[in-house]
């Protein structure tokens, strides 16, 4: 076992976690922990931009107002004002990052050119900032480039998260396996920071990459810290259906661009289920879409955007245009088959305004924290934003709080443990029942004999993985499975505790929503909630 010493450990090279590291002091050595290779991320899959009040027609009201609408009573509104206060200073600091976001076409004679502004549901303005529809994939790109420039910070692949290293301190580092060696090594740091997603892989469809396993949620539930709202599992409306290739997101900026939704007859279904029709908030229109299915025994709907021209859609939207082709569509000239898809963890690690969690040293950012910005049903494109605003407060308190620390005790690691397994295949098999069973009865639309049998099935295979856990093997498959299992069980619990129907939870038993919205927060048994105060914001738990 290797023992390494970082000033900060960050595990993720999404938005968040690359934005935080370029953010601290260069005189501290920073590590950036990836699964696999620094793309691979949810970041490099986001198509649409980011949320932001760029011109006099808009407002931060405006777009607090809209946030607040959309998350359903529950997002808390300090956390949203913070964050949207500081949109115009997240916009800035990826152009100097070297970011280009597209420009008007209209203005290329014009003294002082605007930005291209898109429309997505929940929005009451042209407010989302991007680059085509591979906003994400930019980002990522710029965020490497710059990381690479910086030599203090070490990027390491191929490392999978163990569990974090406590005492009675607070966190000490963490154990990684190093698949280039195949053993545990343990990386001692003065701070840690979790910004390693969220959690859509627990279901069968997602618009997500493989590794969103809710690995940073699994970590601090285990080390002690307060979860909330896990509940709300947000569906994308409208990925491409296709039997024969993997689930493809095609962005809501299509509908905000004027493409609308139809039955296979053509019938245009979403103005009988909201004044706003496609541009209604996701839940909404997910949920429609998940209706009508169910209604007409459908495997899919339609989404038509022929309206455009093909020069349009390839101006602003070659990334789906490209995508649909290969799949053999074509989006400018007739209606594509879509589902919704698992898209978005709008509940997470408890945190503060700083992206502190309970135990002391121990920073989450990103689609693993819950920060109170998104509530019950997270408004398109807030989330690359809050990555940004909350990687650059971390970033700030970060270095104003280190610990001074001297060289802790870490307990070793047996690395007879890491071998190759025999159990692949029942861990297959184990990774596909979790799947369909949050699909069936963790869904859309949920009732509490679907949670019952969620809870009492996800119990069954929690204690069959901890048998192989600390029986056999530590193989990343294994790792994934023991984190999303956790919280898979997490999300069940929390979605039997709200007794209502509220933005992304819709339970048939409850369809009520109750006037006095309530964050549903867990606290586990080692709770360091005892050990310190909690945190000081207006949001969950504060």
């Amino acid at each position: 076992m290797e023992n390494t010493a970082f000033d900060v450990v960050v595990v993720g090279s999404g938005a968040a976690g690359l934005a935080l590291a370029l953010q601290l002091p260069t005189g501290l050595r920073v590590a950036v922990l990836s699964k696999a290779d620094t793309s691979a991320g949810s970041t490099s899959w986001a198509q649409g931009g980011i949320a932001a009040v760029l011109h006099e027609r808009d407002s931060v009201q405006a777009h607090i107002d809209d946030t607040l609408e959309a998350g359903a009573g529950l997002c808390h509104e300090p956390a949203v004002r913070f964050t949207i206060e500081h949109s115009r200073q997240v916009v800035d600091w990826l152009i100097a990052q070297g970011l280009d976001f597209d420009l008007r076409q209209d203005q290329l004679d014009a003294e002082f050119r605007e930005f291209h502004l898109t429309m997505e549901g929940g929005h009451s303005f042209r407010r989302i900032l991007h680059a085509a529809d591979k906003t994400g994939s930019a980002i990522s790109a710029v965020l490497n480039e710059r990381v690479a420039e910086r030599d203090n910070i070490v990027v390491m692949t191929d490392r999978s998260a163990v569990d974090l290293i406590t005492d009675e301190q607070g966190v000490r580092g963490i154990y990684v396996l190093n698949e280039h060696t195949a053993n545990v090594d343990a990386l001692k740091a003065r701070a840690v920071a979790l910004a390693t997603g969220g959690a859509s892989k627990a279901y069968l469809y997602t618009s997500n990459p493989d590794g969103a396993t809710g690995d940073g949620i699994a970590l601090a539930w285990r080390a002690g810290c307060r979860v909330a709202n896990l509940e709300f599992n947000q569906f994308h409306p409208t990925c491409l259906y296709s039997p024969e290739t993997r689930t493809y997101l095609l962005t809501e900026a299509l509908r905000g661009e004027g493409a609308t939704l139809h039955l296979p007859t053509g019938e245009r279904f979403m103005p009988r289920y909201d004044e706003r029709a496609e541009l209604a908030p996701r839940d909404i229109v997910a949920r429609a879409i998940d209706n009508e299915m169910k209604r007409y025994g459908l495997d899919c709907v339609y989404l038509d955007a022929t309206h455009k021209t093909e020069e349009e859609l390839a101006a602003h939207f070659p990334g789906v245009l490209e995508r649909c082709r290969e799949a053999g569509l074509d989006l400018a000239n007739e209606r594509v088959p879509v589902v919704p898809a698992a898209h978005y963890t709008c509940g997470g690690v408890v945190v503060d305004q700083h992206g502190a969690a309970d135990l002391p040293g121990l920073y989450v950012i990103g689609e693993t924290a819950c920060t109170g910005l998104h509530g019950a049903n997270r408004m398109a494109s807030n989330s690359l934003l809050e990555c940004f605003v909350y990687a650059s407060s971390a970033a700030r308190h970060m270095t104003e709080n280190l610990r001074i620390q001297g060289d802790p005790a870490v307990p070793p690691w047996d690395d007879s443990r890491v071998r190759v397994s025999d159990e692949a295949v029942v861990i297959q098999h184990n990774w596909q029942s979790l799947r369909r069973l949050m699909w069936d009865y963790v869904g859309i639309v949920r009732t509490n004999r679907r949670l019952k049998r969620a809870a009492n099935r996800l119990r069954v295979l929690s204690d069959e993985i901890d048998d192989y856990y600390s029986s056999f093997t530590i193989t990343p498959p294994l790792l994934e499975l023991r984190n999303l299992t956790q919280v898979a069980e997490l999300m069940v619990t929390c979605a039997k505790q709200r007794k209502e129907s509220r933005g992304l939870h819709y339970n048939s038993d409850f369809p009520a929503t109750s006037q006095h919205p309530e964050d549903t927060v867990l606290v586990p048994s080692n709770s360091w909630v005892d050990h310190r105060s909690l945190p000081t914001y207006e949001g969950v738990g504060g």
